[in-house]
């Protein structure tokens, strides 16, 4: 997962359209399907990296690291370590994180619908 250079125009671009529009801004935060997934898991109650693997047995243990990181970055979620041996970390959604409740439900409900409407055109 590499990082846009700040001095690239691309940068510039997103940086001024997510000023402008607070949609784009909340979307850049959430990144894409692995953030919103980890979201989703996370709704129902704390899990622990290895429950939040197996959750999503296509992801990487690096992507779920990188993704992890980014939601704690922007305060999405809280990590735990709990001075055990082994260790043992937790990740939760943080107060801000579990708003996103009803817009995940939400999006939940416009994708059924959305799939269920390209399968009536498929047929």
């Amino acid at each position: 997962m590499s990082k846009i250079k700040e001095t690239s125009t691309n940068f510039a671009n997103k940086q001024a359209l997510s000023n402008e529009c607070l949609e784009v801004y909340a979307s850049n935060i959430m990144g894409g399907q692995w953030s919103l997934a980890i979201c989703c898991y996370l709704i129902n109650g704390k899990l622990r990296f290895g429950e939040l693997k197996k959750c999503m047995p296509a992801i990487t243990e690096r992507m779920l690291t990188l993704q992890l990181r980014k939601l704690e970055e922007n305060k999405i979620i809280s990590r735990k370590v709990y001075a055990e041996v082994p260790p043992r970390v937790e990740y939760e959604l943080t107060e801000i994180g579990y708003e996103l409740k009803n817009i995940i439900e939400e999006l939940e409900k416009w994708g059924k619908k959305h799939r269920e409407l390209n399968n009536r055109i498929s047929i």
